[in-house]
């Protein structure tokens, strides 16, 4: 499965309490990145340079990433990615993946919220957690860039009636159930 949401809906947090409940493994891209540049593994160097400037990593170093993620052993019994994929590109990419492993994706869960109420979460965290680069300006950038990636990648899984849209605001334990119920329900 898949979860999808723009940037603090609280995606990271409910892949990881989604994946307990279900007993599969979450994987995030962001934390491939961060164990291939620890790692120093040839994929970690060539994403690390684009890291390092900022720039978000092409889509042949982060499906190359994927799809070694997706071949070891624990996700046999499946897996919840969380930030990916994120273009249509992306999407193709792991078709081929589950294809040649005999897979299919059962659902993709996007978590919805109102942008008033993110910016607002987003500004707390940045305060709580002393990041600066985190303004109002750029965390409105960042939900537009949300949008304009994610909607062609969130209609082509609607189109295959796997898409289960799910209100992200509110207590963390209601949405989780909320999930738990729209993936139940698919």
């Amino acid at each position: 499965m898949l979860i999808i949401g723009p940037p603090g809906s609280g995606k990271g947090t409910q892949a990881e309490r989604i994946s307990a409940k279900l007993g599969i493994v979450a994987i995030s891209t962001g934390d491939i990145f961060r164990a291939n540049v620890k790692g120093e593994t040839p994929l970690g160097v060539e994403a690390k340079k684009f890291m390092d400037n900022g720039d978000f990593v092409p889509d042949s170093v982060t499906n190359r990433m994927v799809r070694d993620r997706l071949a070891q052993d624990d996700v046999a019994a499946g897996f919840l990615l969380d930030g990916y994929p994120r273009t249509t590109a992306q999407v193709d990419e792991l078709d081929d993946i589950l294809g040649a492993a005999n897979a299919k994706l059962d659902v993709v869960v996007q978590l919805t919220a109102d942008d008033e109420e993110l910016v607002t979460r987003l500004l707390g965290r940045a305060r709580e957690t002393g990041r600066s680069d985190d303004t109002e300006t750029v965390i409105r950038h960042r939900l537009d860039l949300y949008r304009e990636q994610t909607e062609v990648v969130v209609s082509r899984y609607a189109e295959r009636g796997i898409l289960a849209k799910v209100d992200g605001l509110g207590d963390m334990d209601e949405v989780t159930v909320r999930i738990l119920d729209a993936i139940n329900n698919s």
